[in-house]
């Protein structure tokens, strides 16, 4: 192939993988809710978390320089029966701070923010934010966990593109995109799920974790794709196929349809 197209390719994977793994943390249920708000002529920046790892209460916190102004969480337990909830916000020093109950790991509290000045009354978010508790993951299973997924979103894109291109390692390039996949999604994905909320599995059969379910397509497709280009290097059809569908998998938001405790469950059962 020549260099420069082969250049191309490397760069345009590069960047392309780069551009996913933005995206990935930019969306999906657990990325901060942030916007700014206009209270008393005063702009007002915030960032309301979606996601807490740590064995206490989870703070939100909204900085306000301005010491009239006071602060109202409201809130209730996620998927519950639950009344709201209102409670003041406390200040320490230009931060307002409120606290969210600690919940077991995949417990989830709603939650929003209202900022009080002279009779003036601001909600922050339209929307109340959906915030998830987890269990701490250990930086060495979470850190190899990322990187090996994506390494194959990487080398599923350099696979499919050199097939397109006619350049070489194509056939390798599959081998390193399914071993990733197999490490990250269905090894070490596993082992974050079990530190996070206590089960190592909750895709297919036994829930409907995307997240899981994700990793188990994009690897069947691989193997498949490896399979058929191992008797037939020159098909195109399949690492192709296999590279979209795993393009696919990494646009869907992560923790879409994630863990979660239903707290109507044990409420119906105390109510009857």
């Amino acid at each position: 192939m020549n260099p420069i197209k082969s250049f191309l390719i490397w760069f345009f994977a590069i960047v392309f993988t780069v551009a996913i793994a933005f995206y990935q943390k930019m969306t999906g249920p657990t990325y901060p809710v942030r916007g700014h708000a206009v209270i008393a002529g005063q702009t007002i920046k915030y960032r309301l978390i979606r996601s807490y790892d740590l064995g206490d209460d989870a703070k939100v916190t909204v900085e306000v320089a301005d010491t009239s102004i006071r602060g109202e969480l409201r809130l209730r337990r996620f998927r519950s029966l639950d009344s709201w909830q209102v409670q003041p916000m406390q200040r320490h020093g230009d931060t307002l701070i409120g606290a969210l109950p600690h919940q077991a790991p995949a417990g989830k509290m709603m939650y929003d923010v209202t900022l009080i000045k002279a009779g003036q009354r601001v909600l922050l978010n339209d929307q109340p934010a959906v915030l998830r508790y987890t269990g701490y993951v250990p930086r060495y299973i979470l850190i190899p966990h990322i990187f090996f997924m994506f390494m194959a979103m990487l080398f599923s894109t350099l696979t499919g593109l050199m097939v397109i291109f006619k350049g070489k390692r194509s056939y390798l390039f599959a081998w390193i995109t399914l071993v990733s996949v197999g490490i990250g999604g269905l090894i070490l994905g596993p082992v974050v799920q079990k530190f996070a909320f206590d089960a190592y599995w909750t895709g297919w059969p036994f829930g409907h974790d995307l997240t899981d379910n994700k990793s188990l397509i994009a690897f069947i497709f691989w193997l498949v794709a490896l399979v058929v280009m191992r008797k037939n290097r020159e098909n195109k059809l399949w690492p192709i196929v296999a590279s979209v569908v795993l393009l696919v998998v990494f646009m869907i938001p992560h923790s879409v349809l994630g863990s979660e405790i239903d707290f109507t469950k044990d409420q119906k059962t105390q109510t009857r």
